[in-house]
């Protein structure tokens, strides 16, 4: 699922980072960007954008008054240097609100959380099988094509997760919870809250220990009888 975009900010400066964040992160789509909400509108017209990134203080008309005025059926993140304003955008119902100087930490915060809430809004399709072979990921500063079979684990770091596959390593913009919902629940399970496991890689279990081959990895205390059902389920033979 990508999250369609378009950034309404008159600093030709800060446009540019906010296009740079977008791009790190794999669930978001720029689609345009404006110096100020009226040459927006078109950008709008077609209502196929789910987010818009706002400033408040631009010419012409200010990102307050443009949501105040407005019938804006989107999601809202406001990125402003202004903290003074927070309160009065939040009572405007605005998803979030990013002060300047904006972290990519903060900012792929605010933009999990407008993901977030466009999939709550949508049917769940998440845990219906996949049928296909593969995914395609943006690392390394280019788009990179996964087989499922390939992909051994993936483990999170800070805000950013390592894929591991049999012959090399992959640094992606996302988050594990992200990464999760969109595998095939079938081959992949959570097994801690920083690692995501193959099914099919698992070559034995020790207590609490996944071994995969080269690497063993700890299945946490409150996910392990889930974890062990679905890993064995109708395989064990019994006696």
């Amino acid at each position: 699922m990508k999250l369609k975009c378009i950034i309404i900010e008159d600093e030709p400066i800060a446009r540019k980072i906010l296009q740079e964040f977008i791009e790190e992160i794999d669930f978001m789509e720029l689609t345009g960007s404006a110096e100020n909400p009226l040459k927006a509108i078109p950008l709008l017209s077609n209502n196929t954008i789910d987010l818009i990134f706002l400033d408040i203080n631009m010419p012409k008309i200010n990102g307050i008054d443009f949501i105040k005025n407005s019938k804006l059926n989107v999601s809202i993140i406001m990125t402003t240097a202004y903290a003074e304003h927070a309160v009065e955008a939040y009572g405007l119902d605005v998803l979030d609100y990013l002060v300047k100087p904006i972290s990519f930490e903060r900012f792929l915060k605010a933009c999990t959380k407008a993901r977030d809430m466009k999939l709550l809004k949508e049917p769940a399709t998440n845990q219906s099988v996949k049928t296909d072979d593969h995914f395609f990921i943006k690392a390394n500063n280019q788009i990179e094509k996964v087989f499922y079979d390939d992909l051994i684990y993936a483990e999170a770091m800070l805000n950013y997760v390592m894929l591991y596959t049999h012959s090399k390593k992959m640094m992606v913009y996302i988050t594990i919870k992200s990464l999760e919902e969109q595998l095939p629940g079938n081959i992949f399970i959570k097994v801690h809250k920083s690692f995501i496991v193959n099914m099919n890689k698992i070559e034995s279990i020790e207590g609490n220990i996944l071994d995969m081959g080269n690497i063993k990895i700890a299945i946490s205390q409150n996910l392990r009888e889930k974890v062990l059902t679905e890993i064995v389920k109708d395989k064990m033979i019994k006696r």
